[in-house]
Formats: C-alpha cells, sequence, structure tokens
C-alpha cells in the first residue's frame, strides 16, 4: 500500500492550481517525486532524449556583421573574405571583412553607384541603372585561383543584378526591370585590385525580368564549345519571369541561354517551408499572403567539369545536367531539346535548399535554411546516392552563401534572411550581428582547382 500526503487546493482553484495537482499525482504514481519536469521550457533533469541543434564538425565564428546585412560570399587564398550586400539603401554592395567586425567597399566605394541613381522609370515604369561601370546590386561572388594556361590573376567574378530594391512611400517593396548594361559579371584582379574584364548580356539572353544568382567556372582551355578561354555558368532565379542558366564564353563574350523553364528550374508549387519552427508564408507590405516565389538558385560544377548540380530554392529535390549540354549553342536546333532530355533528377533531400558550394572530393554542400544545416551530396561513382548530414547549429539561422578557401575550411554567410521586413510585412526582426561561421571540410576536402590549370 502505498501512502502519499497531497495539499488541499483552494477553495476556488485556478487552472495552473489544477495543473500543478494533476501533475504532482502523475509524478507520484510514476514514482519519480514531486520534481518532475512538466514542460520542456524547464530542461533541468529531463530524462528524455533531446534535439540539441548540433551535429557534425565544431563551428567557429570568423565575422560579425553590424552593419549591412550580407548575401554572397568568397574567399580568397590570402586569406581576404570578400561579401555582397543587394542594394535597396545600403552605401555599397560589395566589400572586404577588414576586422572581426567591420567591412568596406571593394575595390573602392566609388564603383557603387549613389543610392539615388540605382534606378529610373519611363511612363511609370521603374528600371534599374544601365550603368556597366559601376556596380548596382551584386548578388553573388567567386575566387578562381591564378591559372597559368590562361594567364589570368587569381580573380574574384562578381555577378551585379542591375535590379535594386525599391521602397514607395508605403513602405511597399519592388525591384525595378533591369536595362542593358546594368546586369553584368565583373571580373577583378586580387592581385592589383582592379577591374579588367567586364561582360554584359543582350536583351534576348538577360531579360528584364532576369535575376542573376550565383555563378561557377571553368577555366580549362580545351573545353568542348567554347573559345578556350574558359567559360561562366550562371544561374537566372528570377521571382518574375522565366528561368534558367546563361553561360558566358570568357574569350568572345558571348552569352547563351539553356534549360528555359524546364521543369527542374521552376519554383516549386505552394512551397511552405518552416523557419525555426515556424511555418513560413510570404508576407510583403501590399499584397496579399502568398508563397516564395524563387526557382533555380544554387549551383556546383564537379571538378572533373563534366556535370552541374542545381535547385531550386523552393523546392526540395536535387537536379544536375551534363555541362556539355549547356554549353551547347543555337546552331544545333536541337539544343534546347538535348538539354532538356539530359536532366537527372537525384530525388528529394530532405528539404529547400539555397545556395550550393562544392570541394576537390566531389561533395556537393547544399545550404539547409530550415534545418539550420549544410547538406551534401557525394557526386563521385563511389556515392551512395543518399543526402548525407554534414554540419548543423542553431546559430546556422538562414546560410545564405558559402565558399571553400583554399586552408580546407567551409565559410557560412549567416544573414537571418526569413525575419527580413521584405518578406514580413515590413517588420524587421533580425537581430545583430550576422556572422561569418566556419568549420573544417571532411576527408581533407579543398577548394577545386582542377578547372583551373
Amino acid at each position: 500500500m502505498v501512502v502519499t500526503a497531497v495539499r488541499l487546493l483552494p477553495r476556488n482553484p485556478t487552472q495552473s492550481s489544477l495543473t500543478m495537482l494533476f501533475s504532482a499525482i502523475a509524478a507520484l504514481a510514476l514514482g519519480i517525486g514531486a520534481t518532475a519536469q512538466v514542460t520542456y521550457q524547464n530542461s533541468s533533469g529531463t530524462r528524455l532524449r533531446v534535439d540539441n541543434g548540433t551535429y557534425g564538425p565544431e563551428i567557429e565564428e570568423v565575422h560579425y556583421y553590424y552593419d549591412q546585412w550580407p548575401i554572397g560570399i568568397a574567399a580568397a587564398s590570402d586569406g581576404r573574405i570578400f561579401t555582397t550586400y543587394t542594394r535597396g539603401d545600403y552605401r555599397y554592395t560589395l566589400g572586404v571583412v577588414v576586422n572581426q567586425t567591420a567591412e568596406e567597399a571593394y575595390p573602392s566605394l566609388e564603383l557603387n553607384l549613389p543610392v539615388d541613381q540605382l534606378n529610373t522609370s519611363w511612363n511609370g515604369i521603374d528600371f534599374g541603372s544601365g550603368n556597366s561601370s559601376a556596380f548596382i546590386s551584386v548578388q553573388a561572388v567567386y575566387v578562381t585561383p591564378e591559372s597559368n594556361a590562361t594567364g589570368r590573376p587569381e580573380t574574384l567574378w562578381a555577378i551585379d543584378t542591375g535590379r535594386p530594391t525599391i521602397h514607395n512611400g508605403q513602405g511597399e517593396p519592388s525591384m525595378p526591370y533591369a536595362q542593358p548594361g546594368g546586369p553584368k559579371l565583373v571580373a577583378i584582379s586580387l592581385a592589383n585590385n582592379t577591374i579588367y574584364q567586364t561582360f554584359t548580356f543582350p536583351s534576348n539572353v538577360h531579360y528584364p525580368s532576369s535575376y542573376l544568382n550565383d555563378l561557377r567556372f571553368d577555366l580549362r582551355p580545351n573545353v568542348t564549345g567554347t573559345s578556350g578561354k574558359g567559360i561562366a555558368y550562371l544561374v537566372d532565379s528570377s521571382d518574375d519571369g522565366r528561368l534558367g542558366f546563361i553561360m558566358v564564353d570568357l574569350g568572345t563574350g558571348e552569352s547563351w541561354r539553356r534549360l528555359d523553364q524546364d521543369r527542374s528550374v521552376l519554383r516549386g508549387q505552394n512551397d511552405v517551408p518552416s523557419y525555426v519552427g515556424h511555418p513560413f508564408y510570404f508576407e510583403q507590405v501590399g499584397r496579399p499572403s502568398r508563397w516564395l516565389l524563387e526557382g533555380l538558385d544554387g549551383i556546383q560544377i564537379t571538378p572533373d567539369g563534366e556535370r552541374i548540380y542545381y535547385s531550386p530554392l523552393t523546392s526540395k529535390r536535387l537536379y544536375s545536367v551534363p555541362t556539355a549540354n549547356l554549353r551547347e549553342r543555337d546552331s544545333n536546333p536541337a539544343a534546347e531539346l538535348n538539354a532538356h532530355s539530359n536532366v537527372s533528377d537525384h530525388g528529394q533531400r530532405g528539404g529547400d535548399a539555397n545556395g550550393f558550394e562544392g570541394d576537390n572530393n566531389g561533395l556537393v554542400y547544399q545550404l539547409m535554411p530550415e534545418s539550420n544545416a549544410v547538406y551534401f551530396y557525394d557526386s563521385t561513382p563511389s556515392g551512395n546516392g543518399k543526402t548525407n548530414p554534414f554540419v548543423r547549429d542553431p546559430r546556422i539561422l538562414w546560410p545564405d552563401g558559402a565558399s571553400v578557401g583554399a586552408d580546407g575550411y567551409i565559410y557560412l554567410n549567416i544573414n537571418q534572411l526569413y525575419y527580413q521586413p521584405d518578406w514580413n510585412f515590413g517588420v524587421d526582426s533580425r537581430e545583430h550581428p550576422g556572422a561569418i561561421l566556419r568549420c573544417k571540410l571532411p576527408n581533407g576536402g579543398r577548394k577545386i582547382t582542377s578547372l583551373f590549370p
């Protein structure tokens, strides 16, 4: 026989006092004492297995953002870290980290168009600037090492969307259409910090509604379908237009498109991801609630240059396509049909993914903002065909860009993007600082150098 003593309830018991009574009775019945945990918010002494929010290698905090919120990131061989900031009212759009808590404009502040010159209007329609010699809104950057074969210096490549975000008097955001000259691919020598090459796009390649999002390169002189000076693979991830790949021959400046509106590049239908445990809907001032519209986003080329892996932001599937199909020109009437026919669907990966990165071991790293994590897919013949966990940490609050450095670390830009005001009815819930985090790659992984002889 078990004898227990229970304190009498008040004459008019409240809900909380009833809860305390029932919890005490349950605890005594289980034989664990009246101090047993009732809610996880008071987590001391729990007997239950819990999710501690982490796995994988140790994460290091490298840099803190207290001013502009970052998007793209690239690490150079000398340790410099470059970062980008999509423009609304930011003073500059491409920067370099100068100490643990500050960045400055790169190569110079003067190369950034003043805010009041970022856009214009024609018959009531907003357009971004067509200035091809100044930065408008840089989305992404990538570093290629010094190349003996092509004579290129170590280069910071930047893609300027030509499409800043503007707000009207009611705080409603919009993005002006691009006009020729504004969207561009810019090559900056890291040896002397000067721009040495700029590529712009004809209107039948980059549409007014296009949005350049990410970039990868193959600088080998023997790549088929090129002039021998290398090729750039760019992403058009337009929220309001046609999606696909844009290629640039770095020798001739010629550019072309592939996989326009292929199902693999399209926005996922009515996609509702969860960020920090909250279902997410796209909430903009002046518009009804809807779904995030971004399609094709992350890309990564394999170390042999033969295949590109990619996916839309609003999709849980991973795809790839042979790069030879992307390089094929319109002189072959079947070029677009061949590209569509050769897309591979590698199945679901366990969540929506943002940017991609890769290493010399053929691992394709996928940034997973839903899980505060980075996953990888092994693209080599010995890979298991699965999406694999790499690192997870509660500090990875929207990993927006990644860069593998020469030191064998992967660097992550953390910007809390799902808390930004343009996605949340104008309310900015981000909390400074943003951050650059890094962790060591597995199996001695390093930056890909095989494509840059």
